[in-house]
Order: C-alpha cells, then structure tokens, then sequence
C-alpha cells in the first residue's frame, strides 16, 4: 500500500518519502484542528445548530482536501474559512437580517461561478500573472501574518483600546506554555529533529494538562452528530436580491483572493513554482478550492477555502498530495474522535504558527532588495495582511501599488493585460463597494 501510495503522489519524485508525508499531514491537521470546534461555534451564532455544522465541517473539509490531494498533488488542506465563517454569522445573518439558508445559497452560487472560471483558466491566469516580486511578498506577508495569529492565540499579543494591540499577560499559563511550546519547537529544529513541530504540539498538549489549561478528555470515541438539519438547506428565494448579489460578490472576493495568496505564498516556500514563477497544476488546485466551496454549501457550513496552515506541514517536509490524503482522513477520524481532538489547547499550536511564519519569511532571500520598482509593491503586501488581518487585502493593495509604480516610472511594459485588469477591478471595487 505504501509503495502504491509513494507511487501514485510522485513522492520520490518530490524528494520526499511516505513517513515524512504523513508526518506532515499529522501536523498540518494539528495546526488547522481549531477549525472543527471554532466554525461551529461562529455559525451558531447565525442560528445554525453547533453539532450539525461540527459534522459538517469536518466532512467539508476532508472532501476538499481530498480533491487537493488527487487532482493536484498538493501538500494544501482546506477548510472553512476564519473571516469568512465570521461574515457569514455577524454581518450577513445578524446584521444584514438575512436567513442563514440564504447565506448559504449565495455560498452555492460563488463557489458555482468560481467553477466556472476555473474551468475556463482565468483563476490559473490570475495566479500565474502575479509577478515573482509580489510573489515572494505574498509570501512572505502570509508569514507575518500567521505569526500574528500565532501571537495572539497564545495571549502574547492582545487588543489594547488605546493603541489597538499591546502585551498580554506573559505570566499566565497558557502564555508562558506557548513561549516554552516555541524554543522547543526551535530546539529541536536546530537539532535536526524530524517531526519538531508536532513533538513541540504534543508535549504542551499533555503539560497543559497539569497546568489547568486543558483537560483529560470527556472520553475517547464519540458518535458524530447528523448533519440533516442543515444539509441541503438553501434557499434561492432572494436571488433576485441586490443584497443577495452583494453577498456573493464580498463571499467571491475574499475567497479568490485568499485562496490564491494561499497557494502562492505556501507552494513558493516549498519551491513549488517553476522557473518562470507560474504554479504548476493551479487549475487543479483552484477547482479543488471550488468544488469544495459548492459541497460546503450544501453540507451546511461556510466558504472553503486553502488554509495557510498548509504551510506548517510543508515545514515539516511534506511535498505531494499524500500528507493532503493524510489530513483529510484525520478529518474524518476526527468525527469520531472528536473528545481527543478537543484537547488540544491554542497554546500547543499557536508556538507552531509562530514557527510557521518565520519559515515563509524567509522567502525573502530570494529578492532583488535593488530593484525599487519591485520592493515597495511587495513590501505594501507584507504589511498590509498583517495589520488588515487578510491575505485578500495584501494582495490587492500590492497589484494597484505595483501597476501605479511601473506606470509612474515608465515601466508599463513590464506590466501584465491580467496585471491591468486586476488593478482595474481592485480600483472599482474600492470606488463601488
């Protein structure tokens, strides 16, 4: 089976083998496990019962990231996307006071269009017209902005009214078990210790324990709640709605964008990218994206999306579309397993977010710091996603301050038709939306 599996994925190939593989995809999941109790508890918010949206998550994003792994060959797990899930209860159903049926029937329509594109290459086009300069600060700004969450979920880093964000407390539990979490992981990275993310979570798991942080889990195996309150539940009565529309467009615009920062930022760190900077497979890779996005929909959950925490199980080694294999079955154990899961605390994973984002920053040595045109378009990315808190908004910000540059500069050669037509739509969104 194994040889079967290294045989079909191309891990060899990629310059890996089956064991890093599934240790990358252990650790990929572990990174993104928040996901299964986090997002049902956001759309439960929306009215939707917490169980039903906990089973459909898990199922959402197991179907997608194995369709990442088969028709992609890529080492990306998907899931619901944080932001989005938050867009959906608050500012659709609370605020706009529209039905989470509805919500999820604009869902099914986005993700019905980005199939469409897919097919139709522009998405593949998009990813591919990005220039390497904006790539790599893409990336780069993915790091910054993991390292964020990575800060903030430990307690590190917490809202602070006078100045937005301050010091937390660093001597609580849970913060000094995330700062002894990350010199672990570094320790044994330094030493060359295979798997020095996924000791590092695993050991804070079980001293958190003591500590009070976590607990013993509730037991061991549990039956997963059925997902038949909420699936197939969409209700198309407001299509005709500009509100509706307004809805598919903002779900539309967050998600391609996302997913494409996503793709770049964690494949450029892997070396992914060929020699012209175009991501091979990305039609594959974005229809997984889609037709994940649709089956979410109809499931009962959110927009599903590339998680950036793929990137944790590329730092551990994995290459190819068996650790997405792997992550997506522990999706599924995770239905029945779901009290074990639940112990694991935010300080255990938050140290590998760190981790994490100072792995892609390191894409940064890759660029040409002399070129000045180049520089500061990239340099707007990496700041923008942290401080904005979206991979959607770097990247947007970056397009139009690379093409007003080249412009101003009298480099509008170097300056892609894709290139102008995303400036284009970025500007009209800003005037519009």
């Amino acid at each position: 089976m194994a040889s079967w599996l290294e045989s079909f994925f191309k891990v060899r190939e990629a310059g890996s083998d089956a064991r890093t593989e599934i240790l990358a995809g252990v650790t990929t999941f572990m990174t993104m496990a928040y996901i299964i109790f986090v997002n049902p508890d956001i759309m439960s918010k929306a009215g939707m019962p917490f169980g039903p949206v906990m089973s459909a998550t898990c199922l959402a994003s197991a179907f997608a990231t194995l369709l990442m792994a088969f028709l992609a060959n890529y080492p990306i797990a998907l899931s619901v996307g944080m932001g989005l899930n938050a867009f959906f209860a608050f500012g659709v159903v609370l605020n706009m006071g529209i039905s989470w049926q509805t919500a999820l029937a604009a869902i099914f329509t986005e993700g019905v269009i980005f199939v469409a594109l897919t097919l139709t290459r522009i998405r593949e086009e998009v990813v591919n017209a990005i220039p390497t300069s904006l790539k790599i600060g893409i990336s780069t700004g993915i790091g910054f902005f993991i390292t964020f969450i990575g800060l903030q979920s430990a307690g590190i880093i917490v809202k602070n009214d006078a100045v937005l964000v301050g010091m937390g407390n660093l001597k609580s539990p849970s913060a000094l078990l995330a700062i002894a979490g990350f010199f672990l992981m570094v320790i044994l990275e330094a030493r060359k210790v295979r798997g020095s993310i996924l000791w590092g979570i695993l050991i804070i798991t079980a001293l958190s324990i003591p500590f009070g942080v976590t607990s013993m889990p509730s037991g061991i195996i549990s039956m997963p709640p059925s997902i038949a309150p909420i699936v197939g539940k969409l209700d198309f009565s407001a299509f005709w709605n500009a509100d509706f529309w307004i809805i598919v467009f903002t779900f539309f615009f967050v998600d391609f964008f996302d997913t494409v920062g996503t793709l770049v930022g964690v494949t450029n760190r892997a070396g992914m990218l060929d020699k012209e900077g175009n991501l091979p497979r990305a039609k594959e890779a974005l229809l997984a994206d889609a037709v994940g996005t649709v089956a979410g929909a109809i499931l009962g959950t959110s927009t599903v999306t590339s998680f950036v925490e793929s990137a944790s199980g590329v730092e551990q080694g994995g290459r190819t579309g068996l650790t997405s294999l792997v992550t997506a079955i522990l999706f599924l154990l995770a239905l029945f397993f779901s009290p074990i899961v639940a112990v694991v605390p935010p300080c255990a994973t938050a140290p590998a977010l760190i981790m994490v984002g100072i792995f892609m920053m390191m894409s940064l040595k890759g660029f040409d710091f002399g070129e000045w045109t180049d520089i500061v378009p990239a340099c707007i990315a990496i700041f923008t996603m942290p401080f904005s808190y979206s991979i959607a908004a770097g990247i947007e910000f970056g397009v139009i301050s690379f093409v007003i540059i080249k412009i101003c500069t009298g480099r509008k050669k170097e300056i892609s038709p894709m290139m102008f037509l995303l400036f284009l739509v970025f500007i009209l969104k800003e005037v519009f939306f």
